[in-house]
């Protein structure tokens, strides 16, 4: 289940990867140890709403024996799981070692590592591994980068036990960082940034070798994956103005990896108002300025094996 990276950092349209996870299958070509940094501070940062889907996710389950997070990155969210179930067993999976090597760092920290695993290799085959099915599954934000999302679901599935929950994160809401007005260029860069970001997403799917094209109804594929969907959820992280020290660099990361990757599709004017945001220089950069804050939402959706 090869697929493209996207960058590297952005999990669909208007959403910055990292946050804990990284894609399904691992891509030789990108220092992971190198943005393990990036990706442990993004996840941090937004634990909050993680808690929030996670105590959801605690009301829906009852006692898990395994938790296996597909796609875990440095563990961040893994841990949060050990937390949450105090009594499970947590598998962190995920096709880059040495993302798999600060999860086990982390968990040693927090005191969980006697019940905390890793799991290497390309994902969802190497789930094949598992000693024995899983209770619970965690996908972060990772399967809309597969070129056929159904037959994903179903093979994330066919590694639950009976009645065991898959909760995939998917979708939800953009983050958004500035006012509508900043003050330099045209209002408004956010909405014309998110409106690029959705041609290159689907640039991006259309280019996937065998893609698959699905109508995005989450509760639909799980569905016909042969799974019981059971609930969807929103849950959202709001760090309002003036940004923390750790928001605003995420802000900063986020808006200098869009003008990586999305840069040249934004007029000039845009492009310029882009750069003085990141210019640190500059008294009206994201740096600076008063008015940056953090707010997103996620959706998780849940659904069941039957018995």
């Amino acid at each position: 289940m090869a697929h493209d990276d996207h960058h590297h950092d952005t999990h669909g349209p208007g959403h910055e990867h990292g946050h804990g996870h990284r894609h399904m299958h691992d891509h030789g070509d990108i220092d992971w140890a190198g943005m393990a940094p990036l990706l442990e501070a993004q996840a941090e940062l937004y634990t909050p709403l993680y808690r929030q889907a996670l105590t959801w996710l605690a009301r829906e389950v009852t006692e898990p024996g395994l938790v296996v997070d597909v796609g875990s990155g440095p563990g961040v969210v893994s841990c949060l799981f050990a937390d949450t179930f105090p009594g499970a067993r947590v598998v962190a999976a995920d096709g880059a070692g040495p993302l798999l090597e600060l999860a086990r760092a982390r968990a040693d920290r927090l005191g969980v590592a006697d019940r905390f695993d890793t799991l290497a290799g390309d994902l969802p085959g190497a789930l094949a591994e598992l000693d024995y099915p899983a209770d619970l599954m965690w996908a972060g934000q990772s399967l809309h980068h597969l070129a056929d999302q159904r037959a994903a679901l179903a093979a994330l599935g066919g590694h639950l036990a009976p009645g065991g929950t898959l909760a995939i994160l998917e979708g939800g809401l953009p983050a958004r960082f500035l006012p509508r007005d900043i003050g330099i260029g045209r209002p408004g860069l956010q909405a014309r940034i998110r409106a690029a970001e959705e041609d290159a997403f689907a640039e991006m799917r259309a280019d996937l070798p065998d893609s698959v094209a699905e109508t995005e109804d989450w509760p639909a594929m799980l569905t016909a994956a042969g799974l019981k969907h059971t609930g969807t959820r929103s849950f959202l992280l709001d760090l309002p103005a003036p940004a923390s020290d750790a928001a605003r660099d995420h802000v900063t990361t986020s808006l200098s990896r869009l003008r990586e990757r999305i840069g040249e599709r934004l007029d000039t004017e845009d492009r310029a108002t882009l750069d003085r945001l990141l210019d640190p220089a500059d008294e009206a950069s994201v740096h600076r300025r008063q008015d940056v804050f953090v707010l997103v939402a996620h959706t998780v959706y849940t659904a069941v094996r039957p018995l």
